[in-house]
């Protein structure tokens, strides 16, 4: 059966560039890659069938020779072998540099990097309650927190002083070992050294050669004014130690505010309410109101209905950073005693007398059944 054109396996024209052919051979080998396609000979024929036009039509000098003489000028050694040989790929690394991955493969390869079995520590959070008026003026905070820290007696090593970890003989220190499976060589974690890249033979007695202890630290945390609930705050490089000399950690601290008895937050501003009496919404009156800086007075003019919103300016929450301050919106309740004396009693029935509301006016019947449905 006769071989098919390297430019057409690849979908690339004769004139295609470098950058062409290799982004062209991309595409089929992730779309024909065996990973995805188990048990599919053939994908598993087009993957081999792209790899061999690749290794050929990205070498300059193979390229002419198959340009001018065809199959024959490359030989049968370019007759696509898995990645050995003439197909282009001396090792299972040239293929995965092709997309980039070339730093999957720890020491044993022959482009890859030394592994290093320094890891960062955990980030930590800490769940903090606070009051309304502490956010409302900000607070410094004095918070206790259980962590890993490195271990001092062995300096983070897990070593016991005088001694060394060792270079793990399994995987020469790249912390992965290589297996062979089917198609592909595949790097997996060392078994013997657990992906440390070393061995401690003699463990500090402090850490248990962990390398980390726990400890607890106390921090002194500044809140600024304006927080509110779901607020964090990041203190950078308190949280764990790292492993093996990895980079510590960091602490997030995350507020919540407690219900206040008598005000509502929303945003900046916050909403209470007053009570007033009838004579008050009536006749009209001054009352004082609170707020987080203390009574405030509010003038109710005469006829207030209950349920009227009156705004007080810049009684409201700091926002973040300073700028500016939210209101405080009061919502008047009108208060009906339980009980009366003497002297209100006859009061009322007097004003009774004279008020000239007439509850069965049409008007107002439908209005009072409007509301009640």
């Amino acid at each position: 059966m006769s071989k098919r054109d390297y430019y057409e396996i690849l979908s690339v024209s004769k004139t295609a560039t470098e950058t062409e052919i290799k982004a062209a051979y991309r595409k089929l080998a992730v779309k024909y890659h065996p990973d995805k396609n188990p048990d599919d000979h053939t994908a598993e024929e087009k993957f081999k069938e792209a790899a061999e036009a690749y290794s050929v039509l990205s070498d300059a000098q193979k390229r002419a020779a198959y340009d001018r003489f065809g199959h024959q000028g490359v030989g049968a050694g370019a007759g696509g072998a898995g990645f050995g040989g003439a197909a282009g790929f001396s090792n299972i690394e040239d293929i995965f540099d092709l997309f980039g991955f070339g730093d999957m493969f720890g020491a044993q390869g022959g482009n890859s990097r030394q592994r290093t079995a320094a890891r960062r520590g955990a980030d930590l959070r800490y769940d903090l309650e606070i009051t309304l008026e502490e956010a409302a003026a900000g607070k410094e905070e004095k918070l206790r927190i259980p962590r890993l820290e490195k271990c001092e007696e062995c300096d983070g090593k897990g070593a016991e002083k005088g001694t060394e970890p060792e270079t793990c003989i399994t995987c020469s220190g790249s912390g992965q070992t290589r297996y062979q499976q089917g198609f592909f060589s595949v790097m997996r974690t060392c078994p013997n050294c657990g992906g440390k890249g070393e061995i401690i033979k003699t463990p500090c007695k402090k850490c248990r050669g962990a390398g980390r202890v726990e400890k607890e630290k106390t921090l002194e945390i500044k809140i600024p004014a304006g927080v509110e609930t779901g607020s964090r705050l990041r203190v950078n490089g308190e949280g764990e130690a790292g492993a093996s000399g990895g980079q510590t950690g960091d602490l997030y601290v995350v507020l919540h505010l407690k219900e206040h008895e008598l005000f509502e937050r929303q945003g900046a501003n916050l909403y209470s309410a007053a009570p007033v009496t009838f004579a008050q919404a009536a006749l009209g009156a001054e009352i004082n109101v609170p707020t987080l800086d203390g009574e405030e007075p509010l003038k109710i003019p005469a006829g207030t209905q209950t349920g009227t919103v009156f705004r007080i300016k810049s009684k409201g929450m700091p926002a973040l950073g300073g700028r500016g301050r939210g209101d405080l919106f009061v919502a008047v309740t009108l208060i009906t005693p339980k009980t009366l004396t003497k002297e209100q009693r006859k009061l009322l029935e007097q004003l009774a007398e004279v008020e000239n509301i007439d509850f069965q006016d049409a008007s107002l019947m439908d209005k009072v059944r409007s509301i009640f449905g």
